[in-house]
């Protein structure tokens, strides 16, 4: 009786209870990019497309149990790794953490959604090609050797960026950042599509689409808001953040695509919300919310600009996840630099415009380490995968779609099989209507 009163004493059920809520919303943010993602392909790639974002819930769920957790957020060994003190959840109680007021537990829960959702965003760049037993071991090896040091690095106790000053509020460095720049390295390497760009994959569901966006969009109220890992008016600031620089983000991209191509685009819109979403994640609880809707603006802009380098450079990231989440990642770090203040969050910084020059140099070497350190790791484990499982499906498999020859299943079934029938949303380019879309729809 005694020890359940002293851990009733120690924990606060309000923040107990946001950030329960909090875990729930970044989860269901998984769906959400299942179908995000799934519209976006051609519809014999659907189901595959799905699988990436929901085996990569068992397969972290495991890892983060197993080592993960320990690794991000163990005790600190030299500023780089945390270490093998809570492997297999050794330690990891009801009894909150040094400083929190949550359990330790839910801590450990609420922190493992974001370790499964950041290697999931790297699969919109090899969406239609990649085997699925490359799937699994590139997912396994990116989360164990590139997310979990980062984590550390910039979250974990003794982290060396952390001890620096580095500022990352929800995970413009340790997911959008690492998952956007990894994302073109795998797009480099795997290679392009049969014959893209000649024929252009367009998006078989923009309805999925839709409402992919959506539910992402309603699941960043917990992976921002609760990264306050409290019910506080840091929580509040936090969301109230995110939903402004969604709203720019979204409205930016529409304006482009409708003084480019004189039509409102659906994807343009869906597209654009994302971008204001990840572009704000770092900096959603130390900035003011006029800095957040100037921060959404800038990922409509950015974002854009960067979905447009892949036609301009020749590679074939599917579903644009450098250009969204590898562009407003690093957009958002550094525009942190530039917008932090204190007055809103006395326990971050103040940045550029507040005269603190110095914390923007600092933001920026942040993003430049990620950078090389994505750069360099993805390429030694793509090297690995591609040496031990091979990364690409044959042509014919990947003609015919990966739903069947991967998975034996379909993800639309009426009527008789699709089976090596030619897919009807793919269309020469010349083919396509004279009045174009947004980019992110001509992938």
């Amino acid at each position: 009786m005694f020890q359940r009163c002293n851990l009733r004493d120690m924990l606060n059920t309000g923040d107990t209870a946001w950030i329960l809520v909090s875990t729930g919303l970044v989860l269901l943010m998984m769906p959400g990019l299942a179908l995000f993602y799934g519209g976006l392909v051609r519809s014999k790639n659907v189901l595959s497309t799905f699988m990436h974002s929901f085996v990569v819930l068992g397969l972290i769920t495991l890892q983060w149990v197993a080592f993960g957790y320990s690794l991000a957020y163990g005790p600190d060994h030299g500023g780089l790794i945390g270490g093998l003190s809570y492997a297999f959840m050794r330690g990891v109680d009801l009894a909150p953490r040094a400083g929190d007021t949550i359990p330790h537990m839910l801590f450990f829960a609420y922190q493992m959604m974001f370790a499964i959702i950041t290697p999931a965003l790297i699969s919109g760049a090899y969406a239609e090609r990649l085997k699925f037993s490359a799937y699994v071991l590139f997912t396994l090896l990116w989360a164990t050797l590139i997310y979990d040091p980062l984590c550390h690095w910039v979250w974990g106790s003794g982290g060396w960026m952390a001890k620096m000053g580095v500022l990352d509020f929800a995970g413009g460095i340790v997911v959008h950042v690492s998952s956007g720049i990894s994302a073109l390295v795998v797009a480099l390497i795997v290679g392009k599509r049969i014959g893209y760009p000649r024929e252009r994959s367009m998006p078989h569901n923009m309805t999925m689409v839709l409402l992919g966006a959506g539910i992402l969009w309603f699941g960043w109220f917990g992976f921002n808001g609760g990264s306050a890992l409290n019910a506080s008016g840091i929580a509040v600031l936090a969301l109230v953040n995110s939903q402004l620089a969604a709203a720019a983000g979204g409205i930016v991209w529409l304006a482009i695509d409708v003084y480019r191509y004189g039509k409102a685009s659906a994807l343009g819109f869906a597209s654009g919300l994302v971008a204001g979403l990840a572009t704000v994640t770092p900096a959603s609880g130390f900035v003011g919310p006029m800095g957040a809707i100037v921060i959404g603006c800038a990922a409509g802009l950015a974002c854009y600009g960067g979905v447009m380098l892949k036609g301009k450079l020749s590679y074939d990231d599917t579903l644009d996840a450098f250009g969204v989440h590898g562009v407003g990642g690093a957009v958002g770090t550094i525009l942190l630099g530039v917008f932090a203040s204190k007055a809103w969050n006395a326990g971050g910084a103040d940045g550029l415009l507040a005269g603190n020059a110095a914390f923007l140099g600092k933001q920026l070497l942040a993003v430049a380490v990620t950078i090389a350190f994505s750069v360099a790791g993805t390429l030694v484990i793509l090297k690995v995968v591609d040496a031990t499982v091979g990364l690409r499906v044959t042509a014919d498999e990947e003609r015919e779609g990966l739903d069947l020859n991967l998975h034996g299943e379909e993800g639309y079934l009426i009527g008789p099989s699709s089976y090596g029938r030619a897919d009807m949303s793919v269309v020469p380019a010349e083919a396509l209507p004279a009045t174009k879309s947004s980019p992110v729809a001509a992938s």
